[in-house]
């Protein structure tokens, strides 16, 4: 049984619509995290070493950040095809992928909320900007982000696009709004949406 530290409306949302895609066994553990406005606080049940979301544990594993988990759970549940096997060529768009969320387009987003300049040259991430125009350039050859073939790295994107999608961190755009709109379309992402509404 995987269990899911999940806290609503928050990061963890995504793992609830990637596990509804696996259709796996799996329960979902509700815990307070600090919030941005001030509200909440660590909870001493959430086994994460900072007090965030998500985090999971499956058979005395424990797996945290949403990349890793990501392909944690694609790797343990192959038959859906929602992560490419080694072998699979590809694999290496699919690891890409997932370290390009983390590394480059979450603290340029982050960046962007805190009004903080990117330093050019020397930042391990780009502008938020340049970072969503390359998501969008992807696009553009494809359905998603892997070409025709949907995956958990658009569980990730999907979900993040979903949530800022023609606010102040990311401007209202068609190419993107089009893949917000096949990414939440599914029965799963419905499924989950339900879940964590309560």
């Amino acid at each position: 049984m995987i269990t899911l530290y999940h806290a609503p409306r928050s990061r963890s949302s995504r793992f609830i619509w990637l596990l509804e895609e696996l259709d796996v066994p799996y329960e979902i553990k509700v815990v307070s995290i600090r919030r941005g406005d001030g509200s909440g606080a660590r909870d001493p049940h959430n086994p994460h070493p900072h007090g965030k979301v998500p985090a999971i544990t499956h058979g005395g594993t424990q797996v945290f950040e949403s990349s890793a988990i990501a392909l944690y759970l694609t790797d343990a549940f192959p038959a859906t095809g929602l992560g490419p096997r080694i072998g699979d060529l590809k694999r290496g768009a699919y690891l890409t992928w997932l370290a390009y969320y983390s590394g480059v387009l979450e603290p340029a987003f982050v960046s962007k909320v805190m009004k903080v300049e990117v330093p050019a040259g020397t930042a391990g991430w780009v502008g938020s900007d340049e970072a969503t125009a390359h998501v969008g350039t992807a696009l553009a050859t494809g359905a998603y982000l892997l070409g025709e073939r949907f995956t958990a790295v658009d569980v990730i994107y999907g979900s993040t696009f979903a949530f800022f999608l023609g606010g102040p961190m990311l401007p209202e755009s068609q190419p993107l709004r089009d893949y917000v709109k096949r990414c939440t379309a599914r029965p799963a992402y419905q499924r989950a949406a339900a879940k964590d509404a309560g």
